[in-house]
């Protein structure tokens, strides 16, 4: 690990992926930018259109998403056991 770098933390990710994944909190700390946008985009979309019942389907979705990266962040699989950088998360 490069000097002046900060490991990031397992339990910090997985506490935003808790409160706030469907803004995608946890993948910007983690460094996945481009999955958070689309996280927070779909979450901002679908409350944006669930007065006419569409948004629903859409934060359905981004719901089972973010279940299933919390998932990942607790087995560490999937590639959540490192940061965007390759970096391994400390525990």
């Amino acid at each position: 690990m490069p000097p002046g770098y900060n490991q990031k933390n397992w339990v910090v990710a997985l506490l935003l992926a808790f409160f706030l994944g469907t803004f995608g909190a946890h993948n910007f700390y983690l460094g996945r930018t481009g999955r958070a946008s689309v996280q927070l985009a779909m979450t901002l979309l679908s409350w944006l259109t669930v007065i006419v019942l569409i948004g629903f389907v859409g934060l359905a979705i981004v719901g089972i998403w973010v279940f299933v990266d919390f998932l990942l962040i607790l087995t560490g699989s999937g590639g959540y056991d490192r940061d965007s950088n390759g970096f391994p998360l400390e525990r």
